[in-house]
C-alpha cells in the first residue's frame, strides 16, 4: 500500500524539505571532502581560516543532518518500487542508515577533535559566535581520545566517499537500467512514472 498525503492521494516523491536537505547536505559534504584535502597543503593564516570554515561547515552539516533525520522520521519516504528484489531493498536501507550515521558521526567526531585539541583554538561559527566545546578537556585520556577521533574522522570520510559512489551508482541504475521512478522522487523536475 502506498503512503498517502493527508488528502488520501498517493505520495510518489519526497517532501520539498527532504529534497532540499538532501541536495544541500550532499553538496556540502562534497565541498567538505575536497576542502579537507586542499587545506592540508595550506600554511599559516590561510590554513587557520580554512580550518575555521571547515569546522563551521561540518557543524552546519551536523545540524542539517539531525534536522533531516527528524524530518524523515516524521515524514517517511515514499515506498520503493514494488519490483525491487529483497537484497536491493536491504542494500538501500543499509546504505541510507550508514549515510545518516556518517553524516552525523563525522561532524560529531570533528567536534570531539576540536574539544580535545591541545591547541584550544576556538571555533568561530561562521564569524557569528564561538561554538562551545564538548566537556572533554579535563579527561585524563584527552590526548588518546583526540588521536582516535582524528583517525576515525579521516577513515569515515573515505567511508562517505564509498557510500556516495554506491548511492549515485544505484540511483543511476534505477534511472537507466530499471527505468523506474526512484530518481524522480528526489529530482523535482523529473516526471514520476
Amino acid at each position: 500500500m502506498r503512503e498517502t498525503w493527508s488528502g488520501g492521494k498517493p505520495r510518489d516523491t519526497y517532501t520539498l524539505v527532504a529534497i532540499l536537505l538532501h541536495w544541500v547536505i550532499a553538496a556540502a559534504i562534497v565541498v567538505q571532502i575536497l576542502g579537507g584535502w586542499a587545506m592540508e597543503d595550506l600554511k599559516g593564516a590561510e590554513k587557520f581560516q580554512a580550518f575555521q570554515l571547515h569546522k563551521s561547515a561540518g557543524l552546519t552539516i551536523l545540524l542539517l543532518s539531525l534536522f533531516r533525520l527528524f524530518w524523515r522520521i516524521a515524514n517517511p519516504p515514499p515506498p520503493l518500487p514494488a519490483g525491487m528484489k529483497g537484497w536491493e531493498i536491504g542494500a538501500a536501507k543499509f546504505t541510507h542508515f550508514a549515510l545518516y550515521a556518517l553524516m552525523i558521526g563525522i561532524p560529531l567526531g570533528g567536534w570531539v577533535i576540536i574539544s580535545t585539541s591541545p591547541y584550544n583554538i576556538a571555533t568561530n561559527y561562521w564569524g557569528l559566535f564561538e561554538w562551545p566545546r564538548l566537556p572533554l578537556a579535563d579527561l585524563p585520556w584527552r590526548k588518546e581520545l583526540n588521536e582516535i577521533a582524528k583517525a576515525g574522522h579521516g577513515a569515515a570520510a573515505w567511508g562517505v566517499i564509498g557510500l556516495f559512489v554506491i548511492h549515485v551508482g544505484a540511483a543511476l541504475k534505477h534511472m537507466f537500467v530499471d527505468e523506474d521512478d526512484v530518481m524522480a522522487r528526489m529530482l523535482p523536475f523529473m516526471r514520476v512514472k
